[in-house]
């Protein structure tokens, strides 16, 4: 059985550059996590306009999420083993340790962004 076009096979063992470009965009999305948390901190009014600042954040926010998010579908659904070689391969937990990383970040640029929803100030 084929996995993606017959670039693999869904026995095979995970390549440890497989998700190389992943592991580059989940480091950009950190980035941008913290930047975006950090002008919602401490930037009272990027736009002049609190609604549109917490509807900016939050949509970088649900866009950040959405990436780690996927990498956990498609893990659980279609790179099952992974999960066989969770305990063997560090290259495996570091890519996952990346993607929960991104993950709490996105969920305190939400937090922020909801939070700045809210203040009517």
């Amino acid at each position: 059985m084929s996995h993606q076009g017959g670039s693999g096979t869904l026995g095979a063992n995970p390549d440890p550059q497989r998700h190389q470009h992943n592991r580059n965009l989940l480091w950009i999305l950190i980035l941008l996590a913290i930047t975006v948390s950090g002008l919602l901190t401490y930037v009272p009014r990027l736009t002049g306009n609190v609604l549109l600042d917490g509807a900016i954040g939050l949509a970088l926010g649900l866009y950040i999420c959405v990436h780690p998010a996927a990498n956990g579908v498609k893990m659980l659904f279609f790179e099952r083993v992974l999960l066989r070689h969770l305990t063997t391969e560090r290259s495996v937990v570091r890519w996952l340790g990346l993607n929960l990383l991104v993950l709490l970040l996105c969920w305190q640029v939400v937090f922020l962004s909801i939070a700045r929803l809210m203040d009517r100030t």
